[in-house]
């Protein structure tokens, strides 16, 4: 493992990030660090952070260009997302959906918000104009001023499609997660997972460059199948990940057996990993080998035995941002790296 102290002149800190999950990490990154909305008032920047936020997600809803996770990271962040849900806008109203129901549009089991709408709009104008995502997400945190750089992991087509049995009528074909996720909460049978568009996408450069100039790199304890997944399928990022000077720090998603929210057991039984800290973290591989990790942490009280990575049992449940920083400070530590 390549362990590298860094002073305090400033910390580096890249994040591959998805979901509610991630987005809250990315919270105790910034209580840790001093940045966003625990940065001291009138104080001049010091450290930096950075997340590659995973695009699989990504849909064509009722004729404009949903972003989920890139949304997500940006509503936490920049203090307007719906404390209870986790995502979406605080204090939403639905009325644009309840004149779409009135006309029988479909999908209806997928739920814009009017505020939320309004995003979308800006990113789909700005598309039609020519405007990569990188620059749209920039354009629309020019808004929420999340104190991170939030980069789009490709401005390619890079979704994740399922492969189901449909229930209606038994036949095998592939739907879009969002609608294997929100429609059928994955309770379908359900045989693969494929990255539509990833044979033709690219890392963007500053995805890449994000990760190529890290004092460290952190992947999120964000669904190891469709969120971090997604974003290694994108052409490009294991690659950067594998030849990064930065120490990779792994936070498991999987607590006693079970994830902490969301479904990411039911996508690794479809991969045939095990719901184990162990079997996810050698899902992910020791970068002395052909992975990514040179650091794992599991939740007290789990373990894990994976052939060149350091592994520490620490506290993982994001109760709060304070205890998410304790987190990424352990993470930073087993590195070597300290703010």
């Amino acid at each position: 493992m390549r362990h590298r102290q860094v002073l305090s002149c400033g910390v580096k800190v890249t994040v591959l990030v998805g979901g509610v999950g991630g987005a809250r990490f990315l919270v105790g990154v910034q209580q840790l660090l001093g940045l966003g909305q625990y940065a001291p008032p009138h104080s001049e920047p010091g450290h930096e952070l950075r997340a590659v936020v995973n695009i699989g997600d990504d849909a064509w809803i009722h004729g404009v260009r949903v972003c989920p996770d890139l949304d997500t990271c940006m509503y936490t962040l920049g203090g307007g997302v719906d404390p209870q849900r986790g995502w979406g806008h605080r204090g939403e109203t639905w009325n644009a959906m309840a004149e779409l129901a009135a006309y029988g549009v479909q999908p209806d089991w997928f739920q814009l918000g009017d505020r939320d709408l309004a995003t979308h709009l800006v990113r789909t104008q700005m598309l039609n104009a020519g405007y990569r995502l990188t620059q749209i997400t920039a354009a629309l945190c020019d808004r929420w001023q999340p104190g991170a750089l939030l980069l789009p992991a490709s401005d390619d087509r890079c979704e994740t499609h399922v492969v189901i049995t449909d229930p209606a009528d038994q036949t095998t074909r592939a739907i879009h997660f969002q609608e294997w996720w929100v429609r059928y909460r994955a309770q379908v049978p359900t045989h693969s997972f494929a990255f539509i568009g990833a044979e033709k996408a690219a890392a963007t450069s500053e995805a890449v460059a994000a990760i190529a100039e890290a004092d460290v790199i952190l992947v999120a304890p964000s669904n190891p199948v469709v969120s971090v997944g997604a974003i290694l399928a994108v052409p490009g990022i294991r690659a950067a990940l594998r030849a990064a000077s930065a120490p990779i720090v792994g936070y498991s998603p999987i607590i006693g057996g079970k994830p902490l929210r969301g479904m990411a057991d039911a996508c690794l039984s479809v991969i045939g990993v095990e719901s184990t800290a162990e079997a996810v973290g050698q899902h992910y591989g020791a970068r002395r080998g052909t992975g990514i990790l040179d650091c794992w942490l599991v939740h007290e009280g789990d373990r894990a035995d994976i052939d060149g990575v350091a592994v520490r049992a620490i506290p993982l449940l994001m109760s709060d941002p304070k205890a998410t920083a304790e987190m990424v400070r352990a993470g930073l530590e087993l590195a070597g790296v300290a703010p």
